[in-house]
């Protein structure tokens, strides 16, 4: 083996003649292939991303890298290679799997079939009326009701969803954004009606609006007054609920949207600076609120371009947290996510392919460090799951987790020269999305000038024409085809009657309450609205305990705040 001078301050490695030699007789061998080529060969020479790549990575590819400034050990700032000093070895990621359809009661049983099979925290799932802030009963709702997720109209639902599950013992998260702090007012006090204290609680509320303005358009409020609403949630937790993260920055709904995994990573980084900067303007302490940040990330399928994304995500955001922002604990620098994996990579032809696909993307999650997964159902991208094909996901996560010994090393890939180097073009990228975000004069701002929307439909388009060129390969979709036969999948199915009782059900909670509480609360929260220095969590925990209604709340707040119209920029 050829004698290598280690440079002090990188991977890189001073080449000797000898190894010189050995790159020249490589470089003649390379030249001379015959490499794959024509439509469908599958010879792509660019990630999914469009990143161009080299046929081999060598010293030269990470000359730049220093070992103490950009990798360190795991547990080291700046976390490139983990937050946690052992990694897995102390404690695996969180087998959290996303569940929620029909009625309260319908995914209650849900949640304590999973329960039983060894998952560790719950996921919620909620139906697009809920998410858009309508009640069941409304004419927006029609035909939506429980489709997309379980039906949550008011505290009463709440309750039946956490019926027999012990609240202080496991972790929730709840995916919801326009309404998410009426969520969390309802999950306060379905707690609390059980003897559990609000400090017990353990989990998020995903909350992260500005990427429904990015990209899911799943909003309720202009982007102004709802940071405020943010805000408040951020500071109600943090000094009302300690163990809760206060918001889930997500990334996974963008690269859902068709970005880029740069476009994934700056964004989502984007967005979650820019609430640090809103609660940093509200008067709170950096330190105060920055530990119990948590982000939400893709794992899609292009394998190293995933890991180095999560490399590259801890260490810009240690970066900025303690040299833009000013954080002195370790633990408002330390990025903690987690991730799920990608449903727009799922297809409908040969829908068992996407059980590999979902075990190759789940290892990239481990492998990049993920603190919590969930794993796509084979099923998702033709119905709602059923109870075999979650079973089979979350059966994915436990070979991995105990079967494969991918956890027996902590960040196995560092050090990769081509990992290394992608993870630096990928902070590059990152950079340099900033930078640009910077000149609108924010992320509010890029939004309302159509920048992000622009910039992922752009990226979209590419991808998509790639398939239909067949420069890239999916398989059973454009190439590998087969005639088959999709009837004889069991699929789960919502019926009408589920919302014809779902409505009937929330107009039993309107007639058997205390209407003037009800109106007086509302009432309440309409002034804590109308005053910028009123938390109006407080308030939301009112209406929701006198059993006001999704819609209800929403409505008022609307009186007060509006409601958004996107503006066309295509």
């Amino acid at each position: 083996m050829a004698k290598m001078i280690d440079r002090p301050s990188g991977l890189g490695a001073q080449p000797t003649p000898e190894f010189e030699e050995q790159k020249r007789t490589w470089e003649q061998a390379s030249a001379a292939g015959k490499p794959r080529t024509g439509a469908g060969s599958g010879a792509v020479d660019r990630t999914i991303s469009d990143v161009p790549l080299k046929t081999v990575y060598g010293p030269e590819d990470v000359a730049q890298l220093d070992l103490a400034r950009d990798l360190a050990w795991p547990g080291q700032y700046p976390y490139t290679r983990g937050i946690h000093p052992n990694g897995y070895r102390d404690r695996l990621w969180t087998m959290r799997q996303f569940a929620g359809f029909g009625n309260a009661k319908q995914t209650n049983e849900r949640y304590h079939f999973l329960l039983s099979q060894g998952q560790m925290g719950l996921s919620v799932a909620f139906d697009m009326p809920t998410l858009m802030g309508y009640d069941s009963d409304a004419a927006q709702a029609r035909g939506e009701v429980g489709k997309c997720g379980v039906a949550i109209d008011s505290l009463a639902d709440m309750e039946v969803l956490f019926d027999g599950i012990d609240m202080g013992a496991i972790t929730t998260s709840m995916t919801i954004n326009g309404p998410a702090a009426i969520a969390l007012a309802q999950y306060v006090a379905a707690a609390e009606k059980k003897g559990i204290s609000r400090k017990l609680l353990g989990g998020t509320v995903q909350a992260d609006i500005l990427k429904e303005y990015i990209a899911q358009k799943e909003w309720i409020f202009p982007p102004r007054p709802h940071m405020r609403i943010i805000v408040d949630m951020i500071e109600f937790c943090t000094n009302e609920m300690p163990k809760w993260n206060t918001i889930s920055i997500s990334g996974y709904h963008i690269r859902e949207a068709g970005s880029t995994a740069a476009q994934e990573l700056a964004f989502t980084l984007a967005d979650g600076f820019a609430y640090v900067e809103a609660c940093m303007k509200a008067g709170m302490d950096v330190d105060s609120f920055a530990p119990r940040l948590s982000y939400f990330f893709n794992s899609h399928i292009d394998f190293f371009e995933e890991i180095a994304k999560f490399r590259a995500a801890r260490r810009i955001y240690a970066r900025h947290m303690r040299e833009k922002y000013g954080a002195k604990d370790p633990k408002s620098w330390q990025l903690r996510f987690h991730t799920q994996t990608a449903g727009c990579s799922a297809t409908a032809q040969q829908p068992e392919n996407n059980i590999v696909r979902v075990a190759f993307e789940a290892m990239a999650a481990a492998l990049g460090g993920t603190q919590s997964l969930h794993t796509n159902s084979m099923d998702e991208v033709l119905a709602l799951p059923t109870e075999k094909s979650v079973e089979i996901a979350l059966r994915t996560q436990q070979v991995l987790a105990f079967e494969t010994n991918v956890t027996n090393v902590v960040d196995p890939l560092g050090g990769s020269y081509y990992v290394e180097a992608l993870t630096d073009e990928m902070e590059r990228q990152a950079e340099a999305y900033f930078a640009q975000i910077e000149e609108y004069g924010g992320v509010v701002e890029a939004i309302e000038a159509g920048f992000f929307q622009k910039e992922i439909a752009e990226a979209s388009y590419r991808y998509q024409r790639s398939i239909e060129t067949k420069d890239r390969v999916i398989v059973g979709v454009n190439a590998f085809q087969k005639e088959e036969n999709l009837a004889g999948i069991e699929l789960l199915r919502i019926t009408e009657e589920v919302e014809r009782a779902q409505a009937r059900s929330v107009q039993e909670v309107r007639a058997h309450r205390d209407q003037s509480a009800v109106a007086a609360k509302l009432a309440r929260l309409q002034q804590a609205c109308r005053d910028p220095k009123d938390n109006v969590m407080p308030h939301l925990i009112e209406c929701v305990n006198a059993y006001c209604t999704e819609g209800e709340i929403v409505d008022s707040m609307v009186e007060v705040f509006g409601r958004y119209v996107e503006r066309s920029v295509f």
